[in-house]
């Protein structure tokens, strides 16, 4: 996988969903071989799982704002509805 900008740096959740993109078309294109078509599954299910993480730990630094009695704003931990998850 590609590192962006520096060798030390991980690759961010853009780099990590146009990389999957790439492994999606090349699969779907028809011309890779068996190995390679494993080997990109593979790496592609690697990058859903990196992604996935980092869009739980961003879910839960989500915080929503919501009017108290008395017009004040209180912070509370964003609970996602069944509208959020589709």
């Amino acid at each position: 996988m590609a590192k962006t900008k520096g060798a030390d740096k991980e690759p961010t959740f853009e780099d990590r969903l146009a990389r999957l993109e790439k492994i999606v078309e090349r699969l779907e294109s028809g011309e890779a071989g068996l190995d390679e078509s494993l080997r990109l599954y593979a790496e592609g299910a690697e990058l859903i799982r990196a992604c996935r993480k980092i869009l739980g730990a961003a879910e839960k630094k989500i915080v929503q704002l919501t009017e108290a009695t008395g017009g004040e704003l209180k912070e509370e931990p964003f609970e996602p509805t069944e509208e959020d998850e589709e």
